[in-house]
């Protein structure tokens, strides 16, 4: 039987072009097919805060937007639910429901609230734009703002299940929470790949969130328990335990993600000071717009200039509601309201966030009630470690 003999060329040739059009083959196949890699098609924004620093009104500038789907403070049910746990065991179920909620999975609800629902059985729902406009109320606009009040007279009957509904509709799902004390806690979000999310940092003056917090003695006394670990007792932060362990997490939170942060939170971080945003809002806003992917549309602007530029520092009975105030004097009230033995035991306390976030401690009376003198200092990068730092230096 004679052997064809085909020259190595011919074989050559032949394993080259039909490697070739493998190749080709699966490049087109595997522009066909969604890439693992790539970003969700919604983006995801958590404000980190803590109770008292202006977080409620950042939530606003968030929750006017059309383009986004806002809750406050959702973790809200988790700590009434399990209220004689402390805020280190509960870090896990809030995450888990602030992941639900991103995903626009509300489900998440059904273990805090079993019965039939309604809008209104969600915690601070009219604070949200989107809960009062279509798809969920058909009263208003998404290009409207809102007011609490409007909002709750028009659409709390609407059934709960227009929550889930409408979150799928915007490209942008904004939480703002105050119940998370570690920024590590949240790294299996910042790794999930279902997530496209982002953390604005919001900080506060210790000082000042003392002032803000003595509005609301009553309405803070369970949170500070559960912070506290007092097995579901109730406390009044008379002797600013609770305020260390806040000024404590800013710094963890500051510093986990500035100094020597991890690959994945390139980018993805955003520390605002309240003093800057109510000193030059439209710079301020336009900054955490532009880092959330958003853009300033005319009416957000007006809107953002009436709500700053109010007369007077705000009543008492509005300590929880979004009004207009002068904001500079309700960032700068404290210096007139608190004593100065106060002043120093806030500042004994929590000298390590004054330091590290951007704030100049006062050694007399008179520094603190000459309004002159700027005790906002310049951003700036601050090589301060909370495990360096004694109270008793």
């Amino acid at each position: 039987m004679a052997r064809i003999r085909i020259p190595s060329t011919i074989i050559i040739i032949f394993v080259t072009v039909q490697t070739g059009f493998l190749l080709f083959m699966y490049a087109r196949y595997s522009s066909f097919v969604p890439q693992s890699e790539e970003k969700p098609s919604q983006v995801h924004i958590l404000i980190l805060s803590s109770w008292r620093s202006g977080s409620s009104f950042v939530g606003q500038l968030f929750s006017q937007h059309p383009s986004v789907f806002y809750l406050m403070e959702p973790a809200w049910h988790v700590w009434v639910t399990m209220y004689q746990n402390s805020a280190k065991v509960l870090h896990m179920a809030v995450r888990d429901l602030v992941r639900s909620v991103f995903l626009c999975d509300m489900s998440v609800f059904d273990a805090y609230m079993p019965w039939k629902r309604n809008l209104s059985d969600l915690f601070q729902w009219a604070a949200s734009r989107a809960l009062c406009s279509a798809p969920a109320c058909d009263s208003f606009q998404r290009t409207d703002i809102t007011s609490e009040l409007a909002c709750k007279t028009l659409c709390g009957r609407y059934p709960f299940s227009k929550v889930e509904e409408a979150c799928k509709t915007y490209s942008h799902v904004v939480i703002k929470e105050v119940r998370f004390f570690d920024l590590k806690v949240l790294y299996p979000l910042l790794t999930d790949p279902s997530l496209n999310l982002k953390i604005i940092h919001l900080v506060r003056d210790p000082r000042a969130v003392v002032k803000s917090r003595e509005q609301s003695v009553k309405a803070l006394a369970r949170d500070n328990g559960i912070v506290l670990s007092t097995n579901g007792t109730k406390v009044e932060d008379s002797k600013y335990k609770v305020m260390q362990e806040v000024c404590r997490s800013h710094v963890q939170i500051y510093e986990t993600a500035t100094l020597k942060p991890p690959n994945f939170l390139k980018d993805r971080y955003l520390m605002v000071r309240f003093e800057d945003l109510v000193r030059d809002p439209l710079s301020e806003i336009s900054e955490m717009y532009k880092f959330a992917d958003l853009s300033l549309t005319p009416r957000l602007k007006s809107w953002i200039y009436n709500i700053t530029h109010g007369q007077g520092p705000g009543k008492k009975k509005e300590a929880f509601k979004i009004t207009s105030r002068d904001a500079v004097s309700v960032s700068q009230a404290w210096r007139n309201v608190l004593s100065f033995q106060k002043v120093k035991k806030i500042q004994e306390v929590c000298k390590g966030a004054i330091n590290i976030l951007g704030y100049q401690l006062v050694d007399s009376e008179k520094e603190q009630r000459d309004l002159t003198l700027d005790l906002v200092l310049p951003r700036r990068q601050n090589q301060f470690s909370w495990l360096s730092f004694n109270p008793k230096h």
